[in-house]
């Protein structure tokens, strides 16, 4: 198998050069993330971060690759360039002018908008970077050493400008792995983080169970539990409603033309992974600034937005909820697609053509997306119940581990498309050569 898989490769040179560049791109990346910004005392806050293992600054470090325990330059990671995704979406709601550009435009119009997102994530990496920087400064080790050499805004604006750089190259990375290498770049890059994360974790149980903490049958009950949630994870992401279509004769001429019977696909999950790193964007960023802050009220309020409290909990599956029905609305729409139906000839056995189809298709989708709405739920609620109740020491499960499966089956699926593309086109051109064509 092995033998024959690099045959394959071999024989693939434009896909040995696009798994190359988005290799290379990512070591990039991970050498980043162990860059520290200036006047940070890197014992003391080591220290610190070890203190805060199991938090929500667990949660950020995942997302962040690990750049957050490190003050690297790429802290802030892809979450600046997810906030501007969002934003943006939601005015394609909003807003007739930009759902304008982004449907009738065409391609000058989605490059507008690539734009506006670019700044909008320097506008939220600026914030984010000072808010930081404050947070920085009030910080101390479980010593009571200061973390911050030298407070004061010539610090707050190093770590600013260092923070808003750091995003943009790594928003700039991604988009080079999009368009040169292979599978999404951001989604890759969050992949990234969250894998090395994994080892440092088993590391960690490991030590707890040589202390005692933990002991040898939870541990392996935790881990065939997790298998079982993988298995399942991968089931649900493969699983689809197949909506039958059927095609009416029509004859052209001396020849007839369709009678065929074919299917509408709809996936349990259609929104994917976007749902989980949304969510989670949006209620990291106002509880790190809590966090990071010494006001006594906005410390409290933080507290009740901790990844073990009700109130993160609640509000967290409302925003899943929120955007499982948003993106698949953006990304699927009932209207044109009875349209296309009723252009092509086709119908759906039973229902009449037009606005029937619509409706239909509709509550059909409405349906798949509340039972994918509460399965994201129910995966992303895991690594609070294996942190709260079994010692758990790193957030495996839940986000990371659908983020996990769903990257790497959408990664496969770009190998085997870009593979089936290149054999094609290396047939026709053998076939062109030999005059057949």
């Amino acid at each position: 198998m092995a033998v024959g898989t690099a045959n394959t490769m071999a024989g693939q040179p434009s896909l040995v050069k696009r798994l190359g560049w988005t290799f290379l791109i990512l070591c990039c990346y991970r050498i980043g993330v162990h860059v520290p910004i200036p006047g940070v005392d890197a014992a003391a806050l080591a220290s610190f971060f070890k203190s805060m293992q199991g938090t929500l600054f667990s949660l950020f470090d995942m997302f962040s690759g690990g750049g957050l325990s490190n003050v690297s330059v790429f802290a802030l990671g892809v979450m600046p360039y997810i906030s501007g995704s969002i934003i943006m979406q939601l005015l394609q709601v909003i807003s007739p002018d930009v759902k304008r550009m982004a449907k009738e435009e065409g391609q000058a119009g989605r490059r507008k908008l690539t734009q506006y997102t670019r700044y909008l994530t320097v506008l939220i990496a600026l914030v984010q970077g000072l808010g930081i920087a404050v947070g920085l400064e009030n910080m101390t080790s479980p010593a009571g050493t200061s973390i911050v050499l030298n407070p004061g805004w010539q610090f707050r604006m190093v770590t600013m400008a260092t923070f808003t750089a750091g995003s943009v190259l790594v928003m700039w990375l991604g988009e080079q792995i999009t368009e040169r290498g292979i599978g999404n770049g951001i989604s890759l890059i969050i992949f990234c983080g969250i894998v090395v994360g994994i080892p440092r974790g088993l590391i960690q149980s490991v030590a707890l169970i040589q202390a005692g903490d933990m002991s040898i049958f939870m541990a392996a009950v935790i881990l065939v539990f997790m298998a079982a949630v993988l298995v399942a994870i991968v089931f649900v992401e493969r699983s689809q409603r197949r909506i039958p279509i059927s095609y009416a004769k029509r004859q052209v001429g001396r020849k007839m033309y369709g009678g065929q019977n074919s299917h509408l696909p709809l996936r349990l999950n259609t929104a994917g992974v976007i749902p989980p790193i949304f969510a989670s964007s949006l209620l990291l960023f106002p509880a790190t600034i809590g966090q990071f802050s010494s006001n006594e009220y906005v410390k409290h309020a933080a507290e009740l937005f901790s990844p073990h409290g009700v109130a993160y909990n609640v509000l967290y599956v409302g925003l899943m909820f929120f955007f499982c029905y948003f993106y698949t609305a953006i990304i699927f729409d009932p209207k044109d697609m009875a349209e296309n139906l009723k252009k092509n000839g086709g119908f759906i056995p039973g229902i009449r053509p037009g606005d029937k189809t619509q409706e239909y298709v509709d509550t059909v989708l409405t349906r798949l997306t509340l039972s994918g709405a509460t399965y994201i739920s129910l995966v992303c609620l895991l690594p609070m119940l294996l942190i709260s109740n079994f010692n758990v020491p790193f957030f495996f499960g839940g986000t990371s581990l659908l983020i996990l499966v769903g990257v790497a089956m959408d990664f496969m699926n770009q190998v085997e498309s870009h593979m089936i593309s290149s054999q094609y086109q290396g047939l026709m051109a053998k076939a062109r050569k030999s005059g057949r064509l």
